[in-house]
This record gives C-alpha cells, structure tokens and sequence, in this order.
C-alpha cells in the first residue's frame, strides 16, 4: 500500500520563495558590483580626480588675480585661505604640476583604473584617465569674480 504523499504547504512555498529570491539577489550583486578591492580603488581614483579638479580651480583663481600661474603647488598652497590636497592618498606622493606656457599648465597622477573604456564607472568629461601615471594639460581660465583671499 502506498502512503499518501504530503501536500507542500503554504509556508514551505514562501520558505523556498525566499530562499529563491536571496540568492538571486547575491548573484545579481556579486555580478554587477565590483569587489570590494576594485570600489576602494575606484574611490581613490576618484578622489585624485576631484583633488586635481580643486587645484585647477585655485589655478584659475590664482591666474586671475595675479595675470600669471605659480611656479609650483606649494606656492599656490601658500596663498591666504587657499587648502588643498596635494598627495596621492594612496602613495603620499605629490601630484605633479609644471608650467607650460604663461596660462598652461599640465597636472599628473598616478591612477588604479581605467576609466577611458568604460572600466568602471567612467568619468563624463575632460577628466578620463587611463591606469598608471596620467597628465592632463590645461588652461587657466578667468574667473569672472575670484574670491578675496
């Protein structure tokens, strides 16, 4: 004689359903995130971009005021109510700053990322980089109100 087979009940459908759906959730996550080591490394990628980003900026202050760019990022760092990051937070090696020509300039760093092919999440402006040492050449720009300093 056969025994009857027991029905599935209700709360071992949603135990299953449950089940179903977190690991679809991990997967999905695992799949689409970078690891843990690739998001810190893409933070402190961008981190030099948004440093760069500041400097250039004082650059464009500086130039407005005073008709000429600094001879280097410790001077410009010197100026009253001026504070920037000027090292790698990773390295503790100072960006790279050298005058081009009387409004050009060039400021370099060293990256962890490529963000020029669509590695990561990529920058949607000048500021795309390839990994390893990277320049980015500019021109100061007037600013139509500097601020007092």
């Amino acid at each position: 004689m056969k025994k009857p087979r027991k029905a599935i009940n209700v709360r071992s459908i949603v135990a299953i359903g449950l089940v179903v759906a977190v690991l679809a959730v991990v997967i999905v996550g695992v799949t689409l995130l970078d690891s843990p080591a690739q998001e810190r490394l893409r933070r402190l990628d961008e981190r030099r971009v948004d440093d760069l980003r500041s400097i250039s900026a004082e650059l464009d202050f500086y130039w407005t005021r005073e008709g000429t760019l600094p001879s280097s990022l410790e001077d410009l760092a010197k100026e009253p109510g001026v504070f920037l990051e000027l090292y790698n937070p990773e390295t503790g090696r100072p960006y790279e700053y050298r005058v081009l020509s009387s409004n050009a300039y060039e400021l370099c760093a060293e990256f962890a990322r490529d963000t020029t092919e669509g590695h990561g999440r990529p920058y949607r402006d000048y500021w795309s980089h390839t990994q390893g040492r990277h320049c980015f050449e500019l021109e100061a720009q007037a600013v139509e109100q500097p601020l007092d300093r």
